[in-house]
């Protein structure tokens, strides 16, 4: 018996990486996957189709179920396609894992409008889609009387929840998907729907290219070395989240190797407080104590 059994999941970016990865986890663990991926390049330009068909060959000569899809994540028919593959395929939906992106790292000076339009559209965008209409399908089969256990699995990165120099397209993309996690697990709870986050660290076509992470994601040369950066290491831990007795929603964790941890969403802390209007002058007395 696997841990998903019975469970149909949808995993987007799942031709290569720790997307991957998820996708022949959750196979192993008795889900039914739709491996969807359109194959383009780590900035996004291209359409290779086989990397989605190449996984599910590998989920299917393992004895598990699988369909591939090449479908645009951040295309509003795309995304409709998407969903009705999964549920005409193996008759519903309970897990859709939103795993896509892409890269374009410059520093703020020489960062293009496409550049940030491009990394914008594909993570935001990207997570935004799927889990809308997915949303809309699990709103249906509540409205029928059907008693829905469904999860969303988002992927948040610490470069967007804690900064990183050279990536603020993808960062605030990255902090938006944290956010609308949050929000969507409020809204959609009423209809079953468990939504959480992850912010993985692990080796893949993008982390070898982000500024301070490329020279310390290579491999161990001793095999008998856990591999922490193995992003295989990630699949648990969003697998757990897909489970239908998972209780966890609204929740972000950091993932690397074989650590775990949540993080704290923005909170306020230190005040200053008077009962009446601020003067600047008063700020500029006071502000020191809030670290201005």
């Amino acid at each position: 018996m696997g841990a998903l059994d019975g469970r149909v999941a949808i995993i987007t970016g799942a031709g290569r990486g720790i997307g991957r990865e998820h996708a022949l986890l959750f196979a192993a663990e008795g889900a039914r996957v739709v491996v969807n991926d359109l194959g383009g390049a780590i900035d996004g330009s291209g359409d290779d189709r086989s990397p989605a068909v190449q996984v599910v060959d590998e989920i299917v000569a393992a004895g598990g179920e699988a369909v591939a899809s090449t479908d645009d994540v951040t295309s509003w028919d795309g995304g409709k396609r998407l969903i009705d593959l999964a549920v005409e395929t193996f008759g519903d939906l309970h897990v859709l894992v939103n795993n896509a992106g892409i890269l374009r790292d410059r520093v703020l000076v020489n960062l293009s409008e496409e550049d940030w339009d491009s990394v914008i559209k594909v993570h935001l965008k990207g997570h935004f889609v799927p889990t809308r209409h997915a949303a809309a399908y699990w709103r249906e089969q509540t409205k029928a009387g059907k008693e829905v256990h469904a999860s969303v699995v988002n992927t948040s990165s610490t470069s967007g929840l804690l900064g990183n120099p050279g990536q603020s397209n993808y960062g605030a993309a990255k902090a938006g998907i944290a956010a609308f996690t949050t929000i969507a697990a409020d809204e959609l709870v009423r209809y079953g729907v468990r939504v959480n986050a992850i912010a993985p660290a692990a080796r893949t076509r993008m982390t070898e290219q982000t500024p301070g992470l490329s020279d310390i994601v290579s491999a161990p040369a001793d095999p008998s070395v856990f591999d922490s950066w193995d992003p295989a290491n990630v699949s648990p831990l969003v697998a757990y989240l897909a489970t239908e007795g998972c209780p966890a929603t609204g929740k972000v964790y950091f993932v690397q190797g074989g650590q775990i941890r949540l993080f704290q969403p923005w909170t306020m802390t230190d005040t200053l407080e008077k009962d009446d209007r601020w003067t600047v002058a008063e700020l500029q007395a006071e502000m020191h104590r809030l670290g201005g």
